[in-house]
């Protein structure tokens, strides 16, 4: 069973929750997908010609425009339902542990919750634990604030955490949980050619991260004119319904606001015991050789996993970068 805040009082399983859309329309995808962003082409992390996956769930690609159907793909069609849940409702019906709908749009328009201006940066992509597994984009925090200097740049992804635990304190329906925050799924019951061929596209998928790394984290904007990187109401991941733009916004950096940010990403929701503990930050890690300008060495740095695939690199191939690491604690 999902973990639940009350598993005794949450009576029906439901979809409905509040986070991130990272739809966005393709060509190669669904024609009836929309844009909500164009920070990030998913499509440059998954494999739809299949040259390292065997097979997918019949629902194939979720991101990067979803499945386009026959003749383009013989999944399921449908559009492009990329996705980040900050907090999932489950019901608008609270007898079954969920929430009214009228209740989450005036409580998201009241400002009790701060929505800050979303940039975010995909840190890694992964197999979940499920046999066969799902594959997924993490949304994780790389390493912790800096507790002492208000100036120095909040790590990627907080608003994230900043966001949820606002929603995990102001909300307490049964069913209310989150789940494997914070990740996108890409698509489900994955199974590689070999295992040369998932690593192969696991080294892939680094090299288009350290590219995305180099731009840094991004705002969700459908245009590049836009800055209004909010969060969205999901009645289920294919119908988002209700956009609430950002009411905290920057700077960051004021002694005020980042009292305000500080004192909720210092906590942590622990699926376990359900109830909050101290968050544990992962060492951060300070390059000490900077990484090469984009251009003709940029895949030498990255990797390149058909390299890979064939054995070239081996013994002979020269570190990507050496760092040093500092801890951050809470």
């Amino acid at each position: 069973m999902p973990p639940v805040l009350k598993p005794d009082n949450s009576k029906v399983d439901g979809l409905a929750f509040l986070g991130l859309s990272l739809a966005r329309k393709s060509d190669r995808g669904h024609p009836e997908s929309v844009t909500h962003q164009i920070a990030f082409d998913l499509n440059d992390v998954i494999d739809r010609n299949y040259e390292y996956l065997q097979s997918t769930n019949d629902d194939g690609w979720l991101v990067g425009g979803g499945e386009p159907g026959p003749p383009k793909s013989y999944k399921l069609p449908a559009k492009d339902s990329a996705h980040v849940e900050i907090m999932r409702i489950g019901t608008y019906n609270p007898e079954w542990g969920g929430i009214s709908e009228r209740e989450i749009i005036e409580v998201m328009k009241s400002g009790k919750i701060l929505i800050p201006q979303i940039e975010v940066l995909p840190t890694e992509v992964v197999a979940n634990g499920d046999k066969p597994p799902e594959l997924e984009v993490r949304f994780d925090m790389p390493y912790g604030p800096d507790f002492v200097d208000i100036k120095s740049t909040l790590p990627p992804n907080w608003q994230l955490r900043f966001i949820h635990n606002q929603l995990f304190k102001h909300f307490y329906n049964p069913s209310r949980f989150c789940p494997g925050a914070f990740h996108s799924t890409i698509t489900r019951k994955a199974e590689f050619r070999s295992e040369q061929h998932k690593e192969a596209y696991f080294s892939m998928c680094d090299a288009v991260l350290k590219k995305w790394m180099l731009t840094g984290p991004r705002p969700l904007n459908a245009n590049p004119v836009e800055n209004k990187s909010g969060i969205w109401l999901f009645t289920d991941r294919t119908k988002p319904t209700h956009f609430f733009p950002p009411n905290f916004l920057p700077p960051y950096d004021t002694e005020e606001k980042r009292q305000i940010i500080l004192s909720y990403i210092t906590q942590e929701w622990d699926e376990k015991t359900l109830s909050w503990k101290k968050a544990e930050f992962p060492e951060k890690k300070r390059a000490v050789v900077a990484a090469p300008a984009v251009g003709h060495n940029f895949m030498e740095w990255c990797g390149n996993p058909i390299e890979a695939l064939l054995g070239v690199r081996g013994a002979d191939a020269k570190p990507a970068e050496t760092t040093e690491t500092t801890g951050t604690s809470a």
